[in-house]
């Protein structure tokens, strides 16, 4: 039966059914999204507008301000559509182009906060080598592998997913297409499906977290050895707002993708998948905002320009 695919759509189950709760919630994914929108656009244009934030540290930033609106869109509009309208049938060829590319920019997201690491690691335990190791080409070449890493894995997954024939069911207990979720309704055997959906998820995100725990290792050890309060302070603070959403973000991956599908249940898949495809978006550059001092500084001064060109319109 393989390839021998009968389903043409899927009926995304949603969140909830229940009629009073569907505007309420729609109200709510849209502030949140609205909120997605303007943070990470304001996060670009703020690091574009600003000169003293064109350092690598705001390079990565920038573009994880870029993938988190990209796979924020890649899923909210989806559902804020169907809580609104009603209809919630995605047809086949949408429901793996969406998977694709959540997946591709959920894996550049794992990738890119590793290269933020390792970019913390230079610039606090190699201050005087800072600029000869995170030239303009490293920087290229760490955000280029990023982005072909998260295509080659989302191409992987892809195949893994949809060479399945898919006959039975079809409606897909999620609000979006998302692997375990879609995988769940093959009628083949997809036990080396769910290893393959496994490891190599478990290669993302182990590589990128092993990544981290060495680049951070390395940053406390040269901390622990600061003899100015002030150093140590600044050093602290630099990796701060990388270190939360580290938290954050791995959390969730590691709960729904690196465990089989045996282990999971829907309702609390459901939650979490809200977690990381709409708060993590939002959170990202709330944290980053509040807990850097020049981020601040430049938004100051942007609210200063924008002021002082209001005053000589009027």
């Amino acid at each position: 039966m393989e390839n021998n695919t009968e389903v043409k759509e899927f009926v995304l189950l949603g969140l909830t059914n229940a009629p009073e709760l569907q505007i309420p919630l729609f109200i709510i994914f849209t502030l949140i999204y609205l909120i997605t929108l303007i943070g990470n656009l304001g996060m670009i244009m703020l690091i574009l507008l600003d000169s003293h934030l064109h350092i690598p540290m705001y390079f990565f930033l920038s573009n994880l301000s870029l993938v988190d609106f990209c796979y924020s869109s890649t899923v909210t509009p989806k559902v804020m559509a169907g809580l609104l309208t009603g209809n919630k049938v995605i047809s086949y060829n949408a429901c793996a182009i969406q998977m694709f590319f959540f997946v591709v920019f959920a894996t550049v997201e794992n990738y890119l906060l590793a290269s933020m690491s390792y970019d913390r690691h230079a610039a606090v335990c190699k201050p005087l080598h800072y600029t000869t190791t995170m030239t303009t080409s490293m920087c290229a070449c760490l955000i280029i592998g990023c982005y072909v890493c998260g295509f080659l894995s989302a191409s992987i997954h892809i195949g893994n997913t949809f060479h399945l024939s898919f006959c039975l069911s079809n409606v897909v207990h999620h609000f979006f297409c998302d692997i375990p979720a879609v995988m769940a309704l093959s009628c083949s055997d997809r036990h080396v499906n769910e290893l393959v959906l496994v490891y190599v998820s478990s290669f993302n995100v182990f590589f990128a977290l092993l990544v981290i725990l060495i680049s951070y290792v390395f940053i406390f050890i040269t901390i622990l050895k600061m003899h100015s309060y002030a150093g140590y302070q600044k050093a602290l603070s630099t990796c701060a707002s990388h270190l939360t959403i580290v938290s954050i973000f791995y959390g969730t991956v590691i709960y729904m993708y690196v465990q089989p599908s045996s282990s999971h249940f829907m309702d609390t898949d459901k939650m979490a998948s809200v977690f990381y495809t709409m708060i993590i978006p939002m959170l990202n550059p709330v944290v980053y905002s509040l807990r850097n001092k020049e981020v601040k500084n430049a938004f100051k001064k942007v609210v200063e320009k924008a002021k002082y060109s209001l005053g000589l319109v009027f």
